[in-house]
C-alpha cells in the first residue's frame, strides 16, 4: 500500500483542500454530543496550517438533500467547535463553488455540507472538476468515508494537482494493515452486533485469518442456536442459522476455534429497571432474554486473549449502555487494553465502549471509522484509497 502523505508536500502559499470525516453526533438543541471525529482530525488541519496552507476544510453531516441544505445539517456548530479547539476564527463558507472566497497562508475556512452538492453521491467528475479548481493540494483525512466513492473522496483524489493522504487516513491504513495483512499470531477477533446477516461477509472474511473468533451482542444468539442451545426470546436470526453453522466449518477446517459463552446474563425486559439473572446457557428459558456474557465465560475469555499476540474488536459483547448489563463489555475492553498484544478496535459502538471503560489510552489504535473500518475487515478494496494508490504511481 503506497501513497503520498501530507507531510512530503511543500504547502507554502498553496490552496489545501482537506476532506475530514467531521460527521458528529447532534443532541435535540444542535449541539455537539460528541467531539472525537473534529479531535481527530486537528493533527492534519493543524500541520497544514502551519507550513503555511491555505487551508480548506469540508466534510459530510447528516442525511441533506443534494442542492436542498437544510439548517440541521450545516457544518456551523462543527466550525464554531473547530475554531475554539484551533484558537483561531474558522469562518463557515456558504455556497463556496458558486461565490469566490479566499484564505490567507496559515488561515482556515470551513466549506459548508459537502453532500449538499448535486453530484456529490454520484462521484460527479464534472463536480470534482470544479472542486479541483478550487486548490492546489487535496488531502484525504476521513478513513471513515473511504468505503464511499463520491466527488469530494474519490474523483477530486483523481483530478487535483496532487493528490495525499493526511495523518489520521496514513494511521488508520498503518494500523489496519500490521493487524490484518500481515499480524502477529496468533490473532482474535472480537465481533459484536445485533445480526449475523449485517455482517456475514466480515465473519467469513475472518474465519479465513484468524485462529479465535468471538462473536459477541444478538449475533451470538444465532450461533448459539445453530449449536443447538435454547436462546428464549432473545434477538435471533434463525433463517441465518446455516450460515453460521458454515462460519464454524470454516474455522475448525483450519484450526481455528469460535467462542460462544457458556453462561450469559438475563432479563425478561430491556431496562434500567430489569432484573438481571445469571444463567447456564442451557438453562435459558423462554422468556428470557439474553443481554450479555456471563462472568464464567468471561473469565475464559479474558484468559484466552491474554495468549493472543493480535486483537481486533468491532462490537459490544451485550447491551452495555445498561449499566447492568455491561459487565462482559467492561470485561473485554478492560482484558484487551491490558494485554500484550497489538490492538485495534473500531466502530461506533466499539469506540463508545471504549470511551465508557476509559480504555483509549491503552489500546494500540481506536479507528473514528465505521463501515470504512467494516469493509477493511471483509478485505475489500476502498476506493478513496484506490485513488490515492494511482495517483501515488
Amino acid at each position: 500500500m503506497a501513497f503520498k502523505t501530507l507531510d512530503q508536500i511543500n504547502l507554502r502559499g498553496q490552496r489545501v483542500f482537506i476532506r475530514c470525516d467531521l460527521n458528529v453526533p447532534l443532541d435535540a438543541a444542535g449541539r455537539i454530543a460528541d467531539d472525537t471525529r473534529i479531535r481527530a482530525s486537528l493533527d492534519g488541519i493543524r500541520h497544514a496550517m502551519q507550513q503555511g496552507g491555505r487551508v480548506m476544510v469540508t466534510s459530510h453531516l447528516g442525511r441533506p438533500a443534494e442542492g436542498a441544505l437544510d439548517a440541521s445539517d450545516s457544518l456551523r456548530p462543527v466550525a464554531q467547535r473547530l475554531a475554539q479547539l484551533l484558537g483561531v476564527p474558522v469562518p463557515l463558507i456558504d455556497n463556496w463553488l458558486e461565490v469566490p472566497f479566499g484564505v490567507q497562508p496559515g488561515g482556515v475556512v470551513m466549506l459548508e455540507n459537502c453532500r449538499a452538492h448535486v453530484g456529490e453521491k454520484a462521484n460527479s467528475p464534472e463536480l470534482a472538476q470544479r472542486m479541483a479548481a478550487l486548490c492546489d493540494v487535496y488531502v484525504n483525512d476521513a478513513f471513515g468515508t473511504a468505503h464511499r466513492a463520491e466527488a469530494t473522496t474519490e474523483a477530486l483524489a483523481r483530478l487535483a494537482r496532487e493528490a495525499c493522504a493526511g495523518p489520521l487516513m496514513a494511521s488508520e491504513l498503518l494500523a489496519l494493515s500490521r493487524a490484518l495483512a500481515a499480524p502477529e499470531r496468533p490473532m482474535a477477533a472480537i465481533v459484536g452486533g445485533s445480526k449475523v446477516s449485517t455482517k456475514l461477509a466480515i465473519l467469513n472474511a475472518l474465519a479465513q485469518r484468524v485462529e479465535l473468533l468471538v462473536v459477541g451482542g444478538g449475533m451470538a444468539n444465532t450461533f448459539l442456536l445453530a449449536a443447538g442451545q435454547p436462546v428464549g426470546k432473545s434477538l435471533c436470526e434463525p433463517t441465518m442459522v446455516d450460515a453460521a453453522r458454515e462460519v464454524v466449518a470454516t474455522l475448525k477446517a483450519r484450526g481455528a476455534r469460535l467462542f460462544l459463552p457458556t453462561d450469559v446474563v438475563v432479563a425478561d425486559e430491556v431496562s434500567e429497571t430489569a432484573l438481571p439473572a445469571i444463567k447456564a446457557v442451557a438453562q435459558v428459558a423462554g422468556n428470557d432474554l439474553i443481554l450479555d456474557f456471563g462472568p464464567q465465560s468471561m473469565r475464559r475469555l479474558v484468559d484466552e486473549l491474554q495468549a493472543c499476540k493480535t486483537i481486533v474488536w468491532n462490537g459490544p459483547l451485550g447491551v452495555f449502555e445498561i449499566e447492568k448489563f455491561s459487565h462482559g463489555t467492561r470485561m473485554l475492553a478492560t482484558a484487551i487494553a491490558g494485554a500484550s498484544a497489538y490492538s485495534i478496535a473500531g466502530g461506533g459502538d466499539t469506540v463508545a465502549a471504549v470511551n465508557q471503560f476509559d480504555v483509549a489510552a491503552r489500546i494500540d489504535y481506536v479507528s473514528t471509522a465505521g463501515g470504512a473500518f467494516l469493509e477493511f475487515l471483509e478485505g475489500k478494496t476502498l476506493p478513496a484509497v484506490r485513488a490515492l494508490e494511482d495517483r501515488a504511481h
